[in-house]
C-alpha cells in the first residue's frame, strides 16, 4: 500500500512570527525550589541563618512562578501539549508549583508581607492549585485512555505527576484548616483534604506498579528519563506528610474518637509508607548511579531529583515530630543537606543552560512553503527510523530532540526522544499519511533522515534555526 510521509517544521502561528515554546515541565523548577524553602521550616533541627535562607529561596520560587506562568500563558500552547503523550504528563507541575509557593507564603512569606496578607495569598494559590490539580488528575488519565498511544515500555516517572497534585493539596490544605470558618466549612475542608489524599495516593500506587513493571520487563530507561524515577519518592513522601499534617489539625474538627484514629493512621500508616519510600529511594539512587557512570548530561528532568527528596524530608520531619525518634530526626537532617546540595547543582546547571539560550526556549522559524511529501511502499507494520543531525559541526548528532508523528487527523501517534547518536524509531505504524515534527532541544537546523520499513532513505532538511 502506498503511504505518504510528510516532514515539516512546527505549525506556524497565526501571525507567522517565531515564538519560543517550552513545556509545563519547567514548573518543576518552582516545585523544587519551593520545597527546599518549605522543608527548612519543618526540620526537627535548625541552625543560624536557616530561616533567612528559606525566605530568600521562597522569594526566588515565587518570582520564578510568576515568570513561568506569564511566559507559558503567552504561548497558548495548551492544546499542543495536551496532544503530546509526554508533555501532557507534566500538566501536574504547575498546580504543585502554585501549592508549594502558597504554603511557603504562609510559612515564610508572612515575615515579609504580614500574616493576614500571607494567609490571603495562600488561600488564593491553594484554591487555584487545587482546582487545576483535580482537573489534571482527571483530564490526563482520560487523554491517556482515549487519545494517547503508548509503547509497552512507555511508562516513566512522569506518569505520577498528574495524580500527585491532590496529595499536595491535602498536605498544604492542612495549614488552612485552622483558619477556615468553624463548623461545616472547616469540617468540609478537612474531609476534602482526606478525600484528595486518598485519590492521589491510590492512583499513585497504581502508577508505581506500572513503572516498576516497566523497569523489570524492559531495558533501563534513557539517561534523561532516569531522574523521573525519583518522582515516586515524592508521591510517597507527600502521602506521609499529608497524613501527619491532617492528623495535627483533626482535634477540634473531628470527634475525639476519629481524631485519635487520625493520629494512629499518621503514625503507623506514615511509618509503613515511609518504609516503602526508603525502598524506592534505594532503587532510584541505584539507577541514577548506574546512569551517571555511563553518562548523564543535563536536562530539565534533573529537577525531578529535588521535589521528591524534599517531600521525603517533610515526611521524615513529620514522623520525627510525632514519634520523637532520633532516627527520623537525623534522617531528615541528612536528607535536607543532600537536597540542598543537589538543588545548588541543578540550579547552577540550569542557569548555565539558560545562559547558552538567552533568546529563549527552542524556536522554530516556520517555512512559508508546503511540506515535502514522499511516497513510500510500506509493509503491514511499517517502521519509521530517523536521525537528526545539526547543521554545524560536521553534522553532529542531536540528542534529546523530541520527534512526534501525527496522523492525518492531527492526533499524536507517537513521541520519541533521539538517542546520543541522534537516532529514533517508531514501530507498528499503520499505512497512512503521517506528519513528522522534530523539535530539537536546543533548537537548531537539523537534517531528518527517514527510512521507511527498510526502503529507500530520504534526507529532508527541517527549518529549525537558532532563535
Amino acid at each position: 500500500m502506498n503511504s505518504s510521509w510528510s516532514a515539516r517544521p512546527l505549525p506556524p502561528a497565526a501571525d507567522a512570527t517565531p515564538r519560543a515554546v517550552f513545556g509545563p515541565s519547567w514548573f518543576a523548577a518552582v516545585m523544587g525550589t519551593g520545597i527546599v524553602a518549605n522543608a527548612a521550616v519543618t526540620l526537627p533541627r535548625s541552625c543560624p541563618g536557616l530561616g533567612t535562607f528559606a525566605v530568600v529561596v521562597w522569594v526566588g520560587a515565587a518570582l520564578l512562578l510568576i515568570l513561568l506562568a506569564v511566559a507559558y500563558l503567552r504561548q497558548r500552547a495548551l492544546r499542543v501539549h495536551a496532544a503530546d503523550p509526554v508533555a501532557a504528563q507534566f500538566f501536574g507541575a504547575p498546580p504543585v508549583a502554585l501549592l508549594t509557593v502558597g504554603a511557603g507564603t504562609l510559612l515564610l512569606g508572612r515575615r515579609l508581607i504580614g500574616f493576614e496578607a500571607a494567609l490571603g495569598v495562600d488561600w488564593v494559590l491553594w484554591s487555584l492549585g487545587t482546582v487545576l490539580g483535580l482537573v489534571t488528575a482527571c483530564m490526563v488519565p482520560y487523554l491517556m485512555v482515549t487519545r494517547h498511544r503508548f509503547a509497552p515500555d512507555a511508562a516513566f516517572g512522569g506518569w505520577l505527576l498528574p495524580v500527585v497534585p491532590p496529595m499536595v493539596s491535602a498536605a498544604t490544605g492542612a495549614l488552612l484548616v485552622p483558619h477556615a470558618p468553624a463548623g461545616q466549612l472547616r469540617l468540609a475542608l478537612l474531609l476534602g483534604c482526606y478525600a484528595m489524599l486518598g485519590l492521589g495516593f491510590v492512583a499513585a500506587l497504581l502508577v508505581l506498579a506500572m513503572i516498576y513493571g516497566r523497569l523489570v520487563h524492559h531495558d533501563v530507561p534513557p539517561a534523561t528519563v532516569v531522574p523521573t524515577v525519583w518522582i515516586g519518592l515524592g508521591a510517597l513522601g507527600q502521602a506521609v506528610t499529608a497524613l501527619g499534617a491532617l492528623a495535627g489539625v483533626a482535634p477540634g474538627v473531628l470527634a475525639a474518637t476519629y481524631a485519635r484514629g487520625a493520629a494512629v493512621a499518621a503514625l503507623l500508616g506514615g511509618v509503613a509508607v515511609w518504609g516503602f519510600a526508603m525502598l524506592w529511594l534505594v532503587l532510584a539512587a541505584g539507577l541514577t548511579v548506574r546512569t551517571v557512570r555511563s553518562g548523564l548530561s543535563f536536562a530539565p528532568t534533573w529537577w525531578s531529583f529535588i521535589f521528591p527528596v524534599g517531600a521525603c524530608v517533610t515526611a521524615t520531619s513529620a514522623l520525627a515530630a510525632r514519634t520523637g525518634s532520633q532516627l527520623f530526626v537525623w534522617v531528615a537532617v541528612v536528607l535536607y543537606v543532600l537536597v540542598v546540595i543537589v538543588w545548588v547543582v541543578v540550579v547552577s546547571r540550569s542557569l548555565h543552560h539558560a545562559a547558552g539560550h538567552l533568546r529563549g526556549w527552542p524556536v522554530a522559524k516556520h517555512a512559508r512553503r508546503r511540506p515535502v511529501e514522499l511516497e513510500a511502499q510500506l509493509g503491514a507494520a511499517p517502521v519509521l527510523r530517523g536521525t537528526i543531525r545539526g547543521s554545524s559541526g560536521g553534522g553532529r548528532p542531536v540528542s534529546e530532540a523530541r520527534v512526534t508523528v501525527l496522523d492525518l487527523a492531527g492526533d499524536v501517534v507517537g513521541v520519541a526522544v533521539t538517542a546520543e547518536d541522534g537516532s529514533y524509531v517508531f514501530t507498528g505504524l499503520e499505512a497512512d499519511r503521517y506528519t513528522v515534527v522534530a523539535a530539537g532541544y536546543p533548537a537548531r537546523a537539523a537534517s531528518l533522515t527517514l527510512d521507511a520499513a527498510g526502503e529507500d532513505a530520504f534526507d529532508l532538511t527541517l527549518v529549525h534555526e537558532e532563535g
